[in-house]
């Protein structure tokens, strides 16, 4: 990751390229909901997203290419935000970083949110690896929170990070970048 890259608000000339990497194997697999999802599904809920002063849909840029899509959503209008995202399949190596790092700037520095939340199915390690390399403070487990496709009950990982918090984890990325090169 030689830079961090930036996120840009989604627009529609976004549309087929999300939806592409949303209905991916790989990313598909992790989600709450994992059908295919079909092109009028996707333009609903992009349009009822755009309509919603809460919703904050990004595509993360590195190097001039979208490499992944982040989805903060305000809660209550509050100050407090849980995020979602995925990386497009094959992005490169150190683009799950930037991505992460570029969307925590802009949600203290830009949107001043006070806390991000995420939440990871309590299965997929490499999310929950991610979010505590990112920072992310271990908020506990919910136990058998969502029932998955297969008809069975998934315990959901929870995690959240503070403003005053995320300038010494970001150091700490960094530094960690540094060390690698």
């Amino acid at each position: 990751m030689s830079e961090v890259g930036v996120v840009r608000p989604m627009e529609e000339r976004d549309l087929e390229r999300v939806l592409s990497w949303r209905n991916h194997p790989d990313v598909r697999r992790w989600m709450y909901t994992t059908h295919e999802i079909g092109v009028e599904e996707h333009q609903r809920w992009f349009e009822g997203c755009s309509d919603d002063p809460d919703r904050h849909l990004f595509v993360y840029e590195s190097d001039g290419a979208s490499l992944g899509f982040v989805n903060l959503k305000q809660l209550g209008g509050e100050d407090v935000a849980e995020w979602g995202f995925y990386l497009a399949p094959g992005a490169p190596k150190g683009s799950g970083r930037g991505l992460g790092v570029a969307t925590l700037d802009h949600a203290f520095d830009t949107l001043g949110l006070h806390k991000v939340r995420g939440h990871a199915l309590a299965e997929n390690e490499r999310s929950i690896r991610f979010h505590l390399r990112l920072g992310f403070q271990d908020e506990g487990l919910r136990h058998e929170q969502h029932t998955g496709p297969d008809g069975e009950p998934h315990s959901v990982a929870c995690f959240g990070i503070l403003k005053d918090q995320w300038p010494v984890a970001r150091a700490a990325i960094m530094k960690m970048e540094e060390d690698d090169q």
